[in-house]
């Protein structure tokens, strides 16, 4: 196999499953493999990837640990981590599931007529399966196979911020008032709600209805063109409905008697932040289980950050999530790597008589993957950064 074939086995990567990430963490991860995954790893199994494409501080020999990630063990050992069934075919032979990489296991690089190939050194073999008390269960022990990223990571993100239209939040059910007339509410705290006008809220699907709590949404807009893309709802909590909302006779001051409106009761079984009157009420999501596939897009990508998500947050480091100005109307999906990029700045030429100013080239500062997507808007988990990411920054693929 030449370099070309190699060079198309890189690409192939692109599109493959890099790895493959559960939100609930403790989870098996026993996916199954595509041909296509497979094709790419037998392709550079057969002679290695070019030494050129390994990272510069390539270990000799590495010891799996806990806590490693699969994401981190690519980064090890090859340029870039999102290329993982390269890293894959470098060691065939040894991992037959790439899903399944255990603390313990010693991976040896070895060199050979200008490629590298990766090998597991023993005899490998799945962790048996034993008993675990005091409950009687069983589970495998392979269970602890390494995951790609870090799972909690995301998992706080994936409940909390939320993109809407314009009158998203204004047609959602609100809480009206408080215990003793309370300005602020928090955990333990009962309060009152309503649903939107003709449609009250009611206690009537035979299980414990769970809510999430928003604050009044913020316009995201495009650095670019100024456009409004959507609004950014903010979580402040959670709230479990106690009684649904009716009517009931009240008496008035002269005696008689009218109909008035009884909000449904909730309690605050959650809270980022207090929470007050205004505040809106979503219906709690079912939880799923999740999985990305951190791979490049197809073709190129032209986009910006729009956000950093947090109060008062400027600049944005490792592990931060940030909004970008491209969503399912533009083909991302969960798992999608882009490529950020500084702004170069503006300098002036001052080894020419005239001063002119000039601006420097726009230069890769890090790595970020998208996560959720909505029809403009997605939000991204920043994996990688070497300087402070801020809003406006480029976004491209990693290809190029």
């Amino acid at each position: 196999m030449g370099k070309s074939t190699v060079a198309l086995a890189k690409l192939a990567a692109l599109a493959a499953v890099a790895s493959t990430l559960v939100t609930t963490s403790g989870w098996a991860q026993n996916f199954p493999i595509s041909a296509a995954q497979k094709q790419t790893a037998n392709e550079v199994a057969q002679k290695g990837v070019p030494l050129s494409e390994l990272a510069a501080n390539a270990p000799e020999r590495y010891t799996i640990k806990s806590g490693d990630t699969l994401w981190a063990i690519s980064r090890l050992y090859l340029k870039s981590p999102w290329r993982w069934p390269e890293l894959w075919g470098m060691n065939l032979e040894d991992i037959k599931n790439p899903h399944r990489i255990y603390p313990g296991q010693v991976l040896v690089l070895v060199r050979k007529d200008g490629f590298a190939s990766l090998r597991v050194e023993g005899e490998q073999s799945d962790p048996p399966t034993v008993k675990v008390s005091p409950r009687t269960r069983y589970e495998m022990l392979s269970d602890g196979a390494l995951p790609t990223l870090r799972s909690n990571i995301i998992e706080a993100f994936l409940a909390e911020p939320i993109i809407v239209d314009e009158a998203g939040l204004q047609s959602a059910a609100r809480i009206v008032a408080a215990l003793e007339s309370r300005v602020l509410i928090t955990r333990g705290d009962r309060a009152y709600a309503r649903g939107p006008e003709g449609t009250p809220l009611l206690d009537d699907q035979g299980k414990d209805q769970q809510f999430r709590v928003f604050r009044n949404a913020t316009p995201l807009k495009d650095p670019t063109t100024g456009e409004v893309l959507g609004y950014e709802a903010q979580y402040v909590g959670k709230a479990t409905l106690v009684r649904g909302e009716g009517k009931g006779e009240v008496e008035n001051r002269d005696g008689t008697q009218s109909v008035a409106v009884v909000p449904a009761t909730i309690d605050i079984v959650g809270a980022k932040e207090e929470m007050r009157v205004g505040d809106r009420l979503l219906p709690e999501p079912p939880r799923q289980l999740q999985t990305y596939t951190p791979r490049a897009p197809v073709g190129k990508v032209e986009g910006r950050i729009v956000s950093v998500y947090g109060n008062a947050v400027i600049n944005a480091g490792q592990n931060q999530v940030v909004a970008i100005n491209k969503g399912t109307s533009d083909g991302m999906e969960p798992g999608i790597v882009l490529a950020i990029l500084s702004d170069g700045a503006r300098v002036v030429d001052k080894s020419d008589p005239s001063r002119p100013v000039m601006k420097l080239p726009d230069e890769r500062n890090g790595l970020l993957m998208v996560f959720r997507t909505f029809e403009r808007l997605s939000y991204a988990l920043i994996l990688e950064i070497t300087d402070g990411v801020r809003v406006g920054d480029r976004l491209v693929s990693p290809r190029q």
